[in-house]
């Protein structure tokens, strides 16, 4: 089997991921998965005056999947709502120094997961309508997490 080449960062945020784990009741949950390779990825956050005071996560998936949670969740601490908001799957990707090319959709379930969690906050609190909620997946059609 081949070596895949991850950056040290992606190691890192792999063998010690940060913000394992699940909030009780919390503001906003996001649950994105891509049906091909079978990754699951879930967010929880916790607001406290328009910013994530906590979050965490729940992955379901291969090393990549595993690093982009775990890095996702430390970009988005501490930020407005808007400002995760903007946090995009290039944006993950460049903080972990990069993926292998047939990992790069293991971003894209990062960044939605975070969007799909504040929508949820949103939603609950009036700011937007449900049907506004539905996150933008992109077909992962052919995808796989296999090397």
């Amino acid at each position: 089997m081949a070596q895949i080449g991850y950056s040290k960062k992606v190691m890192e945020h792999f063998m010690n991921p940060k913000n394992v784990g699940v909030i009780e009741n919390p503001d906003g949950y996001g649950k994105v998965g891509n049906p091909v390779c079978g990754d699951l990825m879930e967010i929880c956050i916790k607001v406290k005056d328009d910013r994530i005071d906590d979050i965490k996560f729940r992955t379901f998936g291969c090393g990549s999947a595993i690093a982009v949670s775990s890095m996702v969740t430390e970009m988005a601490k501490g930020k407005t709502l808007d400002e995760a908001m903007l946090i995009t799957r290039k944006d993950v990707a460049d903080e972990l120094d990069g993926l292998p090319p047939q990992k790069m959709h293991c971003s894209n379930l990062g960044a939605d997961a975070l969007h799909a969690a504040i929508k949820n906050y949103w939603v609950k609190i009036g700011k937007i309508k449900p049907e506004e909620a539905k996150v933008e997946e992109e077909s992962h059609e052919g995808e796989s997490c296999g090397t």
